[in-house]
């Protein structure tokens, strides 16, 4: 297949911006990470007219795709979290051009899993977690359990690809196979909500009182990455936060992460005049002696 899609790619690879291409084939031990197609073509650039660019091709029998990605793209994709089936063409495809070797060096920083790169993810992973044990909680609390159940599942999952970084390996797509391994008590309660013999409201409940507490245990590792930037300068407005390169991965989660900082004080709100003297912006900035004591920064 290599001979057939040549044509293709190497007319990308002889662009400048190009910076790599991955070849990914389909496994019979894996086939949705090629989302059912028989192969995936990946070339990633510098810079595009569009972050993401596909085509569909067929050849006899089998179907191909290729997906045409900026490293600003790509980049925020393995920040987040939001697309595993990356991790896997980068990790098991076939590099057919790799230019200044920067799949290799992309490969070994996967590998690596830097301690920085580590920050960010766990800030990130722990921004969702927080919004969707919040929102789960209060469908649970109004009754209605099979949306709270959908919640609790994605919480889970936030909480078992923090277990993953945290023992600084990259979330896998089988990532709950990993956290039997990593974490056994987190696998444990995933077990428990989707296995158990008891009611659905009895599950959830149990299962609140767990997070809460895996999430007030965590805040620490989870807060570091957000209060270094915040760091970087005495007060912040949100809009500040959000423009902010790395602050503006955590989308909308965001907000709902910088209330519960709040809650727990490691930042303080400062109210400004605005032009009605009775309404006061909000600003916002870390309580350094606070967080001096608990990081040493």
């Amino acid at each position: 297949m290599e001979q057939i899609l040549r044509p293709i790619y190497q007319e990308r690879a002889s662009h400048p911006d190009t910076l790599g291409v991955i070849l990914v084939s389909k496994r019979d031990d894996a086939m949705n990470v090629t989302d059912t197609f028989d192969y995936v073509l990946l070339i990633i650039v510098k810079e595009g007219e569009q972050p993401i660019f596909t085509k569909h091709y067929m050849y006899g029998n089998s179907k191909m795709v290729m997906h045409i990605v900026t490293e600003k793209r790509l980049r925020k994709w393995l920040f987040i979290g939001s697309n595993r089936r990356l991790v896997d063409w980068i990790f098991f495809g076939k590099a057919l051009f790799d230019r200044n070797e920067f799949l290799y060096k992309l490969r070994s920083e996967l590998q690596e899993f830097p301690f920085y790169g580590r920050k960010i993810k766990t800030g990130i992973q722990y921004s969702k977690l927080i919004r969707r044990y919040l929102e789960g909680k209060e469908f649970f609390e109004r009754g209605d359990y099979l949306d709270a159940y959908n919640h609790v599942v994605d919480s889970l999952h936030h909480l078992g690809r923090l277990a993953v970084i945290d023992s600084g390996l990259y979330p896998e797509v089988t990532v709950w196979s990993q956290v039997k391994k990593i974490d056994p008590a987190i696998y444990k309660l995933y077990e428990e909500l989707v296995m158990s013999n008891e009611s659905l409201e009895k599950r959830l409940e149990l299962l609140f009182l767990a997070s809460e507490f895996l999430i007030n245990s965590r805040t620490h590792d989870g807060a570091q990455h957000i209060l270094e930037v915040m760091l970087t300068q005495e007060i912040w407005t949100i809009q500040d936060l959000h423009s902010h390169d790395e602050l503006s991965y955590y989308s909308t989660d965001l907000e709902v992460f910088m209330e519960h900082l709040i809650d727990k004080d490691y930042i303080i709100v400062e109210p400004v005049i605005a032009k009605n003297e009775s309404v006061f912006h909000r600003q916002y900035r870390i309580d350094k002696a606070f967080v001096e004591s608990e990081y040493g920064l």
